[in-house]
């Protein structure tokens, strides 16, 4: 179904970004119905003559081409979970304590008020920048905007460094773990409780497998100067026909989380060898993204933030840039815990914190 039309609302990109953010959050842009906040944003960044803009769908893109020696990317998107009577926005406290509550406070519209006020600020950079603006993070892979670009048009995202402004309480979180799913399917044979020496109980086959993993001890992982803290957990189990049967199948479903440092196929080689003699299916895998600490641009961006880099635990779309070969870190206000929470928000002081390190690195 088309979303409806509604009025654009107009953005003054050279106002306070807190009020900024309470703007985007009352633009509703649940995944799905993100035209309205891409329209809004497009026509914004469209009145900066410093600026190439470019639509694709509902993804924006903006880009300097200043011939500078090196390009930076800064990524956010535009979609939130559903409304859970969180829009519109209000706000609790006042000052340095000042928060704004709302659907997408958090997740991510405080990174996307920050990205918008750099953009038009950030007129002569000392590097070349690529503003990504993009739809459809918080559902499938297949459609995720930022995936679809590097599919169809990956010379929009190339770049030396990338920044994925996504909630970290304003601390540089570099690269991303990676993600695998497998599968075990356990088989044995049906029989009637009452003559259980008939059958083979494949649920009982199970303890095997889980005290492995109840036995395993993560890695830890150091890559490009941050420790990565790997897991390897069983996060489902099913099996079983009825109270009176012995059940001849049992599934139990792995999730491992593993360092940056390892391909795909490096990650279902550790899981097969600390699971030995049990048939395993990989069903889903994202491979995590380096931090690229020790390239320059990293440097300098440690530095105008003040602070350390500490290790994502988690995947995000950091991992898209690694893909293509260009390190990334996670910067954005707001924690990461309330993301998609009912009572989303994002403090104001993160939001100043953010853009003010992010023009001092940049400008």
């Amino acid at each position: 179904m088309p979303e409806p039309l509604l009025e654009t609302p107009v953005l003054d990109l050279t106002s306070d970004p807190v009020e900024l953010l309470a703007t985007l959050i009352d633009i509703e842009s649940v995944s799905g119905t993100e035209r309205r906040i891409a329209d809004t944003v497009d026509q914004a960044l469209r009145a900066y003559g410093h600026l190439e803009v470019i639509r694709d769908g509902n993804v924006v893109i903006a880009r300097t081409h200043l011939g500078r020696a090196g390009r930076v990317v800064i990524a956010g998107h535009l979609d939130t979970v559903p409304i859970a009577s969180n829009v519109p926005h209000w706000r609790e406290g006042a000052g340095a304590d000042l928060e704004i509550w709302g659907r997408g406070a958090c997740d991510m519209k405080g990174g996307v008020a920050v990205q918008l006020v750099c953009a038009a600020a950030l007129t002569a950079p000392q590097r070349d920048l690529t503003w990504i603006f993009y739809d459809n993070e918080e559902v499938e892979a297949e459609l995720n905007g930022l995936g679809r670009i590097g599919r169809e048009r990956p010379e929009l995202l190339t770049g030396d460094f990338a920044v994925l402004c996504e909630p970290t309480s304003a601390q540089i979180e570099g690269g991303c773990q990676g993600t695998m799913r497998l599968a075990c399917e356990l088989t044995g044979r049906a029989a009637h409780s009452a003559r259980a020496w008939m059958g083979h109980n494949a649920i009982h086959d199970a303890g095997a497998l889980l005290h492995l993993l109840a036995d395993h001890v993560p890695a830890q992982v150091e890559v490009d100067g941050l420790t990565y803290r790997e897991g390897l957990n069983a996060v489902s189990i099913s099996g079983g026909i009825a109270g009176n049967v012995i059940p001849d199948r049992c599934r139990v479903e792995i999730n491992y989380r593993f360092a940056p440092d390892k391909s795909a196929a490096e990650a279902e080689a550790y899981v097969r060898d600390v699971l030995p003699g049990f048939e395993l299916t990989v069903t889903d895998v994202a491979i995590g993204a380096r931090p690229g600490l020790d390239q320059p641009a990293a440097a300098e961006f440690l530095a105008a933030v003040g602070a350390e880099a500490s290790a994502k635990f988690g995947w995000t779309d950091v991992a898209r840039f690694a893909e293509m070969g260009i390190p990334a870190v996670n910067f954005g206000p707001g924690n990461p815990s309330k993301a998609h929470a009912d009572d989303e928000f994002c403090p104001a002081a993160e939001v100043y914190r953010c853009r003010d390190a992010l023009l001092a690195w940049l400008g």
